[in-house]
């Protein structure tokens, strides 16, 4: 139970990180980039782009 738990509050925040890079000024290989990092290592992947990947105009309202 507490994996699958775990399990989706990754799924959510890769999801946020996804749109994130999305929104941001980066460029175009930079974004693929970053997407990949996000999707095949999710947990280090998301680490990472929070600390150091490119930020976007995303509002959450």
């Amino acid at each position: 139970m507490e994996y699958g738990f775990f399990g989706l509050l990754v799924l959510i925040a890769n999801i946020y990180a996804i749109a994130s890079i999305f929104s941001s000024t980066a460029s175009t290989g930079t974004k693929v980039v970053w997407i990949l990092l996000v999707l095949v290592l999710p947990v280090i992947g998301f680490v990472i782009w929070f600390f150091a990947g490119p930020r976007g105009a995303l509002k959450v309202s």
